[in-house]
């Protein structure tokens, strides 16, 4: 498989339809997801067209995007409205919104960021849907607001594994998304909060965002810090690493009939041994993305300043910066969170 490469380059700029608005973006933060997409494309399009052939996308499936074609990336955008298509009512030009990574027209729905029609928050200008966008509140910067996109995954993954507040949770990996999880259990009350990291960077990222104790899981595993500093309440275990052998791990130091929710992407075959989970009873939760009202939740979290993120943002590029952003998030002791701003 090869790898694709990324190309910065003028492109007509797109043009509302009805019940749409042309943007200018002022904040797209760099997701571990166009990551992989560049590293793993073609790989990710071909088990996307084997799931298809056994399992039809329906009407709200988003429109595929071909790998022949451009694809302007970025799905965490901030953006001000600087032109109205026919019939909007919910935006007036000069908001400044947020809007889950979708858009619809008469052909469907389609992934913005992930569409060869719809380009993403790495471009000048991009198209929302009128009735999808939400107002940014409380004049909240845009460099902040535009972190709610990968908020809102951590709230949805918080959410989805059915946690208390009287419980402990331990989280596997302290990149965006696992920065974003911990921010969600602590401003749900949840106690203690056990990270782990290779990354001496990462590490002092999770502390900044509420981690109770952090840990280089070389020197100590997470499941020996929970015992050390609790080890009494039920705990929910968090995988936000993503790479082969994670599953597996999780499953061995997990306690008897623990809940392990698996929110990083793993792109590649992985093996786990089935009789380890039939012999604790162990729970695996899958989850991905948000639901609207996470999406809303997660803005105004951010805005009325439950949770601080601004931790998080450890870089800004211009559009041609973005090439050398993603070369520079393959070193995670020196960035978290980059975000591009036009």
């Amino acid at each position: 498989m090869r790898r694709w490469a990324l190309n910065v380059d003028d492109v007509p700029e797109p043009v509302p339809q009805s019940g749409q608005a042309l943007t200018r973006v002022l904040a797209c933060g760099i997701c571990g997801s166009d990551l992989h997409l560049l590293q793993h494309g073609e790989e990710s399009l071909a088990l996307r067209d084997e799931l298809a052939a056994e399992n039809p996308p329906g009407p709200l499936d988003p429109v595929p995007f071909e790998a022949d074609q451009p694809t302007i990336m970025g799905h965490e955008f901030c953006c001000e409205v600087v032109e109205l298509g026919p019939g909007c009512e919910n935006l007036a030009e000069g908001d400044i919104v947020v809007s889950m990574p979708a858009a619809f027209d008469a052909a469907g729905v389609h992934a913005i960021g992930f569409s060869n029609l719809y380009p993403g928050g790495y471009a000048e200008r991009i198209v929302l849907n009128d009735l999808l966008a939400l107002k940014v509140p409380n004049r909240l910067e845009p460099r902040l607001a535009a972190l709610t996109e990968p908020f809102a995954v951590g709230v949805h993954a918080v959410a989805k594994s059915g946690i208390r507040s009287d419980d402990a949770a331990i989280v596997l990996g302290c990149g965006p998304i696992g920065l974003a999880v911990i921010a969600d259990l602590k401003q749900r009350g949840v106690s203690p909060v056990v990270a782990a990291d290779l990354s001496p960077g990462r590490r002092a990222l999770a502390e900044r965002l509420g981690a109770d104790e952090v840990v280089d899981p070389t020197v100590e595993p997470a499941i020996v810090a929970w015992r050390r500093v609790d080890g009494t309440r039920p705990v929910v275990i968090f995988e936000a690493v993503g790479v082969p052998g994670m599953l597996d791990a999780c499953m061995r130091m997990a306690p008897k009939g623990t809940r392990i929710t698996v929110v990083g992407a793993c792109l590649e075959a992985d093996t786990v041994r089935p009789i380890i989970g039939i012999g604790k009873e162990l729970s695996l939760q899958f989850v991905l993305g948000y639901e609207p009202h996470e999406f809303a939740a997660a803005l105004m979290a951010i805005a009325e300043g439950k949770v601080d993120l601004e931790p998080m943002i450890t870089g800004s590029v211009t559009v041609d910066g973005v090439p050398q952003a993603f070369a520079d998030l393959g070193h995670p002791d020196a960035h978290a969170k980059i975000l591009v701003q036009p």
